[in-house]
């Protein structure tokens, strides 16, 4: 199914659901990183009172990071957080029952400076690449398995230098790297202050054997949660895919949530706009399945058991189907 008609057959599991008379509000209780993109989407479902047209009570727990989102998961102190199917692969491995349904195709990108002699990918050979995140962070395993196709050890042929993003982003703007490797939010806010994309993750993904988009982050819950709230499920994905359609449509959307976003100007929201706009989901989850067991093997056969625990493919049930055909 299309994301369109994905959308439309959600949206008719929302009416329906809601022409039941007096029916008390289902609760959603939500773990939700407070930096994190999903306090704009929070922020747009409730301007617009979508929760509660969804007939949903949404409990919002702030946390500092996204491990502390897994650990309030994992002990039942929320129904749903952020998180990637990788994760969620692995988790299911040693025995637990989460699901993901996507929530941003969104990925990091290479950046350099505008001036940069830096034209392609080879052309990091010898340079200081900057890394946001760990040696295995999903956007550099997928980039050192891209690199080996053209003959190029890039872990071994370049400088690397590991960091958190928001002081890779730092660094980079210092001059202090000759290029850096970040999530896409912390790109978004170089390429505002004029630095170059040499290349988007989402740009490479087509050379690894996938055929679309894949959603690197999703929304992540219990299995049997979800059996038990099939209908609140249906109604929670509705409310939100009807928030992205704002902020697809809306840029007075944007002005409500700009002070969530940390833009420091107009040009800076203009490209956290256009960059979270690209990578809201439209493919099949079929199609989005697809492809990550496909990614899932490259990342596999590159970051081993310390990224992808014992399981060489990625595991069944990993991808939530909410509606027949979605």
């Amino acid at each position: 199914m299309t994301g369109s008609g994905r959308t439309f057959a959600l949206a008719v599991a929302l009416l329906l659901t809601l022409a039941a008379p007096g029916r008390a509000a289902d609760t959603i209780r939500l773990a939700v990183q407070k930096t994190g993109t999903f306090s704009w989407e929070l922020a747009t479902i409730r301007a617009e009172g979508l929760d509660k047209e969804a007939n949903l009570s949404l409990e919002v727990t702030e946390l500092a990071s996204p491990e502390a989102g897994k650990i309030a998961l994992r002990a039942g102190n929320a129904d749903i957080m952020l998180s990637d199917w990788l994760w969620v692969s692995r988790e299911r491995a040693l025995g637990a029952r989460l699901t993901f349904y996507p929530y941003s195709s969104a990925l990091g990108a290479v950046m350099v400076p505008a001036s940069s002699p830096i034209k392609t990918l080879a052309d990091l050979r010898g340079r200081k690449l900057a890394v946001g995140g760990g040696p295995i962070d999903k956007s550099w395993l997928l980039l050192q398995a891209r690199m080996k196709q053209d003959g190029i050890d890039l872990k071994s042929e370049a400088t690397i230098v590991y960091g958190a993003p928001p002081l890779i982003a730092a660094k980079a703007i210092d001059g202090e790297m000759d290029a850096s490797l970040n999530f896409w939010n912390f790109c978004a806010q170089l390429e505002a202050r004029g630095f170059r994309r040499l290349a988007g993750i989402e740009d490479i993904l087509p050379k690894l054997g996938v055929k679309g988009p894949v959603s690197a982050v999703g929304y992540v819950f219990d299995d049997n949660w979800a059996a038990s709230h099939r209908d609140a499920v249906a109604r929670f994905i509705a409310m939100t895919r009807k928030a992205k359609q704002l902020l697809v449509t809306s840029d007075a959307a944007w002005d409500r949530v700009a002070p969530l976003t940390g833009a420091t100007d107009a040009a800076m929201l203009k490209t956290y706009r256009d960059r979270y706009r690209d990578g809201i989901p439209r493919r099949s989850i079929d199609d989005e399945e697809a492809d990550a067991r496909v990614l899932y093997r490259v990342l596999a056969g590159i970051g081993g058991p310390d990224l992808v625990g014992p399981a060489p493919e990625l595991d069944a049930g990993t991808f939530y189907h909410a509606v027949p055909g979605d």
